[in-house]
């Protein structure tokens, strides 16, 4: 108590002579200004501008953008009660998904709810990696390398692991290939805003990771805009149809959403891939900087049902299995994108935190939490493995118990039977553009 009297005393005049200030002088010398400044500004803009100014080149920030623009909270799903009914058990709605069915090997998953790319090296550690190979393994759904290599670690721990084919060249020749359950040929990624160059300087790769990407001492890796020794579109259908050839898994293809997500579909159509991949604006990322992230690319939303409204219209929906990838978050975001045509989703960062769960407090609030998940954080040595991966896979079971239970109010049998009947929006626009009944009018069929 006397503590706590002496320091109001000590505050009061300085309290006093603050609130005067603000109160009596003009604004170009009122303290009050910067509160104006924030609101025009944001905090975000102007932290982000100090870190420019110290830094003097382009910033990376890790989990993805804070720009948000899929609607999905304005969509909701249809129950029935009586004039048809619930499914009895919710237990035995089906859950399972097969990625690539006419695949010599198809890849067949326990739920629709799949980890998406994330590397090591370029974004997450070795730790978090394994930990998420053996969270999916777990609950019988898969993980994926990422623009990275295949390492004994992440392949001991998995069960089921996509590999990426990417620009950066790390994850190529059959050694590799022929150890992965599904091969994706990474041509973009929503939160990079496409394709670009992106180049991790020698001093920051490992021993572990050197040898994992086959590089020499002192040698930089490169992820670049383009797959190098490619010139042409034709040259992209001849690579995709020549790893269809080679090999019995299924073979995707990711890209990001753009207004242009009709021609690249176009392009993909002309190869013999099993999957497409296509990844919203809202995904997360570890290093792109903020202007890709926040202004480039399609939102996840309009990516998802673009696409799939394009394979309909070119009896093509049969021919490829679509996963969406980009800030999906909750049971509900899984449901609606199954729903509007997704056979499945990839989640990242909202699968990183649910990982960490409690493990945050190591770092928190000496610092963030990535410390812990970044290939270059201080406090990768801290996280316990197993603990990890057994939380990751609590959070998969909650999601598909909420998604079962959604499922049984719908009265269908399996997520597989979702579909835009299933889905009503209060917004006259989405309901035009997405094809699904507006909330505001009367069902013509009751």
């Amino acid at each position: 108590m006397l503590l706590s009297w002496i320091m109001m005393k000590l505050m009061d005049p300085s309290m006093d002579e603050a609130m005067t200030k603000m109160l009596t002088e003009d604004y170009a010398d009122n303290p009050f200004l910067m509160v104006t400044v924030t609101e025009k500004l944001s905090p975000r803009a102007m932290i982000e501008a100090a870190m420019r100014a110290e830094a003097g080149k382009e910033l990376t920030r890790p989990l993805g953008s804070p720009v948000v623009l899929s609607p999905w909270d304005k969509i909701l799903l249809n129950p029935r009660q009586l004039f048809q009914l619930p499914t009895p058990d919710y237990t035995q709605i089906g859950m399972k998904t097969v990625i690539g069915p006419k695949a010599k090997k198809p890849l067949q998953l326990e739920m629709p709810i799949m980890i998406t790319g994330m590397s090591y090296g370029g974004s997450l550690s070795l730790p978090i990696k394994v930990a998420l190979a053996k969270g999916a393994a777990i609950v019988g759904t898969s993980t994926n390398t990422g623009e990275s290599a295949v390492t004994d670690e992440e392949r001991g721990a998995a069960r089921f692991l996509i590999g990426q084919y990417h620009r950066g060249g790390q994850l190529s020749g059959q050694e590799q290939l022929q150890q992965l359950d599904a091969i994706e040929i990474q041509l973009g990624q929503g939160a990079w805003g496409g394709a670009v160059d992106s180049t991790m300087k020698a001093e920051k790769i490992g021993n572990h990771l050197r040898k994992a990407w086959h590089l020499e001492q002192g040698q930089d890796a490169t992820v670049y805009a383009r797959m190098p020794g490619k010139s042409t579109t034709q040259d992209y259908i001849t690579m995709i149809n020549d790893m269809k050839a080679q090999y019995d898994v299924p073979i995707g293809v990711k890209i990001a959403g753009t207004d242009y997500i009709e021609n690249e579909l176009a392009v993909i159509a002309q190869t013999q891939a099993d999957y497409i991949v296509v990844d919203g604006s809202e995904g997360g990322t570890a290093v792109a900087n903020p202007t890709l992230q926040d202004n480039v690319g399609l939102p996840t939303f309009h990516t998802l049902v673009r696409t799939v409204d394009w394979l309909v219209k070119n009896d093509m929906r049969d021919r490829f299995t679509v996963i969406i990838a980009g800030g999906l978050t909750t049971p509900g975001h899984f449901l609606k994108a199954l729903a509007l045509g997704a056979d499945a989703v990839y989640i990242g960062t909202i699968a990183l935190l649910a990982a960490l769960h409690t493990q945050m407090t190591k770092a928190l609030p000496q610092a963030p939490p990535s410390q812990m998940l970044l290939y270059t954080g201080k406090l990768t040595d801290k996280l316990n493995v197993d603990l990890a991966a057994n939380h990751l896979a609590n959070f998969l079971t909650s999601c598909k118990t909420e998604m079962q239970l959604a499922v049984q109010a719908v009265g269908k049998k399996s997520v597989r039977e979702l579909n835009r009947s299933d889905v009503v929006t209060v917004e006259k626009d989405l309901a035009k553009f997405a094809n699904i009944r507006y909330a505001g009018s009367h069902r013509e069929d009751s």
